[in-house]
């Protein structure tokens, strides 16, 4: 197959078409718009660039449609282009929670976060936090006074990704039947606490990291942070930049499954590399809302 026939099979059939065909199915309440979740048993494969890209969060396998089919099982790349040329014309379902395009552009991120107020008392967000996930009020009030939280649309709430100067980049969406991340946003961590404290915390949500902060009654020496269910390089490069600091602690706080390990084993490597302390930390349950829940 020449170079342009290649190109036009790349064209034709997305990485989601390819994993529906073969028996995977998307995992609604952890995707977004921009990172579809496709599971098959305890396997995991993540679609990215609109359709064109994956990536296994459990290992270091990524690519295009054409390592997709090679991930799947094709002998070789000549075996992935019949496979792939096997499903041009087969459609894939549109997940569920996926909203129509913005017919106009999008103001910036510091713009459409300063147009939003801060969750208070009664609100919907406040009900949410409180309510549904089980927040105690101080620890939202904390929040809302350090400026990480802000009210989202059908009763939402952002939480902010910041860097290491405090800009903000980006913000997670949590809410009654949607879970998201801000669009043209880039994850980086969720922050709250001490910016200065040496022991930092590592969670895969901002529920997650406040309800840890919750169950150790907010220890004055923490950080408590959180990836935003992902692992970007950004991401990778603020955990690395807090490790450099003396005397730090970095304590994997990730979720109690395969993939929190996975995560926690990269937080013990980049803790070695850097000469920093580590600790394991998992939740009795699933995640620290589940325990705080509980």
């Amino acid at each position: 197959m020449n170079k342009r026939a290649i190109e036009e099979l790349r064209e034709k059939v997305g990485c989601a078409a390819l994993l529906e065909k073969d028996g995977w199915k998307v995992d609604l309440k952890e995707s977004t718009r921009r990172a579809i979740k496709f599971r098959r048993d305890s396997n995991i494969v993540i679609v990215i660039h609109e359709g064109r890209g994956w990536f296994d969060p459990l290992s270091p396998a990524k690519g295009d449609v054409f390592s997709l089919a090679q991930h799947l099982g094709a002998e070789g790349f000549a075996d992935a282009c019949g496979r792939v040329a096997d499903v041009v014309g087969f459609v894939p379902a549109a997940p569920a929670w996926e909203r129509p395009a913005r017919p106009k552009a999008l103001a910036s991120i510091v713009e459409r976060w300063g147009y939003r107020v801060g969750p208070r008392p009664g609100s919907p967000a406040w009900r949410y936090l409180t309510g549904e996930r089980g927040l105690p009020a101080n620890i939202v009030k904390q929040a809302v006074a350090s400026d990480r939280l802000r009210e989202g649309p059908h009763g939402s709430m952002w939480a902010a990704h910041s860097d290491s100067a405090g800009v903000l980049t980006g913000w997670e969406e949590r809410g009654p039947g949607w879970r998201g991340f801000a669009t043209d946003g880039g994850k980086e961590l969720f922050r709250f606490g001490s910016e200065e404290s040496e022991r930092i915390c590592i969670t895969e949500a901002a529920i997650d990291a406040m309800s840890l902060a919750a169950i150790e009654i907010l220890r004055p020496d923490t950080l408590y942070v959180s990836t935003g269910g992902g692992w970007s390089p950004a991401t990778d490069d603020a955990i690395r930049g807090l490790a450099k600091r003396a005397n730090v602690w970095l304590v994997a706080a990730t979720d109690n499954n395969r993939q929190g390990e996975v995560y926690a084993d990269r937080i013990r490597a980049i803790a070695a590399d850097s000469g920093a302390r580590y600790a394991r930390l998992r939740p009795c349950a699933g995640d620290w809302n589940e325990d705080l829940s509980a």
